[in-house]
Parts: C-alpha cells; sequence; structure tokens
C-alpha cells in the first residue's frame, strides 16, 4: 500500500457575473464576450488573430488572470485565449500574454473597488487607453473604420459586413455615434470564471501481489487476456483517474467548458479534448505589449 502526499490545486467555476465586474479594471479570468484587455499597448492585430486554415477571424475563448508573486513586472498578469469557431474549421487555436508593475499607465496603484461603480453602464468599451479603438463585433484591434461615417472600427471587411447587416446599416451616419452594439452572434456566451482552491487528500493505492497478478492472469482465457491487453491501456488508466478526480466538484468548468459555451455539437462546431496552455518559464516581458505563447490541442479519438 502505497500513500501520495496532499496536494493543492487551483479550480475555475463558470458563473454568471454583472458586466462590470468583467472588464478589464476587475482583471477578471472570463469565458466568452469580449477580451477584456490587460492593456491597450500592442493589441495582437488582425494578421495574427485568424485562422490559420481558413483565414477567418478567431473568437476570443477565455482569458486567465494569473500574476506572479515576487516578480514586480508581472505583478498584472493574463493569458487571452482565441481559436476558430467557424464550422466545417474549427481549427486555430493562438493564445497571448501581457503583463505589468504594479504602477503603470493603464490602472490604478490600489486595488479595484468590490462594489460597483456608479458609472458602470451597459455600454460596451469599444476604445482603451491610449486610444486603441476595437471592433464592434469581436473587441479586438480594428484597424478599419466605416468610410461613411467615420465613427465604428472593425478588425476585417467580415466583421464590418456582419455589423452593417445586423443594425449599422441604418445607424451610419457622420454626424451619429451609434454606442449601442448589438449581439451579432459571433461571441460566445460570457460568464466569470471563479478560482478556487481544492485540497487533495492524501490518496490511498492498493497493490497486489505479484504472485495474485500472476495467478490470476493464469486462470483467464487467452482471448481474455488478449481483450484486456487490448482495452486497458495507459490512457484508460489515466482518463479513469480523472473522471474520479473531477467527481470530487462536478461543476468545475474544466470539463463542461464546452457545454457552458453550447458549442459542443459534433461535427458543427468547436470542439476539443484537452487544451494545454505553454507560456515562458521565465515570462519573460516584452513592455507593456503581448506575447504570443505556445497552445496545443488534442482532439478527442474515437477508439474501438
Amino acid at each position: 500500500m502505497a500513500v501520495a502526499g496532499p496536494r493543492a490545486v487551483e479550480l475555475g467555476f463558470a458563473e454568471e457575473a454583472p458586466a462590470w465586474r468583467l472588464r478589464s479594471a476587475q482583471f477578471p479570468s472570463k469565458v466568452g464576450g469580449r477580451p477584456a484587455w490587460l492593456s491597450g499597448a500592442g493589441l495582437p492585430g488582425p494578421g495574427v488573430l485568424a485562422c490559420p486554415r481558413c483565414g477567418r477571424p478567431l473568437a476570443f475563448l477565455l482569458q486567465v488572470y494569473a500574476p506572479l508573486p515576487g516578480r514586480a513586472d508581472a505583478f498584472h498578469r493574463s493569458l487571452f485565449l482565441f481559436c476558430c469557431r467557424e464550422p466545417p474549421c474549427c481549427a486555430g487555436f493562438r493564445v497571448f500574454r501581457n503583463q505589468l508593475p504594479r504602477k503603470n499607465e493603464f490602472y490604478s496603484f490600489e486595488p479595484p473597488s468590490e462594489t460597483c461603480p456608479p458609472d458602470a453602464g451597459e455600454d460596451v468599451c469599444l476604445q482603451l487607453k491610449p486610444g486603441t479603438h476595437l471592433c464592434r463585433v469581436c473587441g479586438c484591434l480594428a484597424p478599419k473604420t466605416c468610410s461613411r461615417c467615420h465613427q465604428a472600427h472593425y478588425c476585417s471587411k467580415e466583421h464590418q459586413l456582419i455589423d452593417w447587416r445586423s443594425v449599422h446599416k441604418q445607424t451610419c451616419t457622420p454626424d451619429h455615434v451609434d454606442h449601442t452594439v448589438p449581439d451579432h452572434n459571433f461571441l460566445f456566451p460570457e460568464f466569470e470564471i471563479v478560482i478556487e482552491t481544492e485540497d487533495i487528500m492524501p490518496e490511498v493505492i492498493e497493490k497486489e501481489e505479484d504472485s495474485e497478478i500472476i495467478e490470476s492472469m493464469g486462470e483467464a482465457p487467452e482471448e481474455e487476456l488478449e481483450s484486456m491487453a487490448r482495452h486497458e491501456s495507459r490512457e484508460d488508466n489515466i482518463f479513469q483517474k480523472f473522471k474520479t478526480q473531477i467527481a470530487h466538484e462536478p461543476e468545475q468548468v474544466m470539463p463542461q467548458l464546452l457545454n457552458h459555451l453550447k458549442a459542443d455539437r459534433l461535427g458543427t462546431s468547436v470542439d476539443w479534448g484537452i487544451l494545454a496552455v505553454f507560456t515562458c518559464a521565465e515570462s519573460c516581458s516584452l513592455g507593456s505589449g503581448y506575447t504570443e505563447e505556445f497552445v496545443w490541442k488534442q482532439d478527442v479519438t474515437d477508439t474501438p
């Protein structure tokens, strides 16, 4: 019998939250909606936020606020993950890291208030410091402007066309600033990711005696042994351990994200088995801009 030592992991739970809690000034971890950019400088442009396979603009999937204790240059630190949601492609994933010291040009030195600010409205923020414009459809960097009114900004022709058909055709005038942004049916549903620590109790692992294993194998028919060898792989054991672990907190967002996003229709929407994000081990700072990191996607495969 072996006893594993106690461990602690952080779990994320997707919960509904008021709009003001999901804005940049609150440093949220969240799923869906528009990205709550950490800083307005050096945003990733349309070129890197296009699917490498189909070329269409990627959609914001989630962000995680992950500051590094003891690192002055990473007092604020967030990771932003984007994906292609256009069927039948749904292949492209990109992830970006941004970090800031506590004293910076974007935020107060003191922590934000936990109460709703008096000026908290429902208007979507489409402009960041220092004057960076965001796309009306996806909330990403918007270098393109409506040539008629010069008030609406977009990341691409695709999103300009979506907005034109939805509402901008009726509101496009040089003297009218349209602060109402409709639902373009492009963004994923928005939730706050609430982080909680799960304490894992020591795990007791029973080990069978070698003689018992050999004896039981000797009694099994050859066909049964071959069947066991085909189906009881290392991956099966890992998956069983995964299911056992998440059973302690079945509401955690990890195994249910596709369901929260209403994007779990196989073959017609984005899908994955595992998304693993790797960042620089030293979290090297490149100023206030955004550094692309590596994301690895493992597909769900059918096993016989």
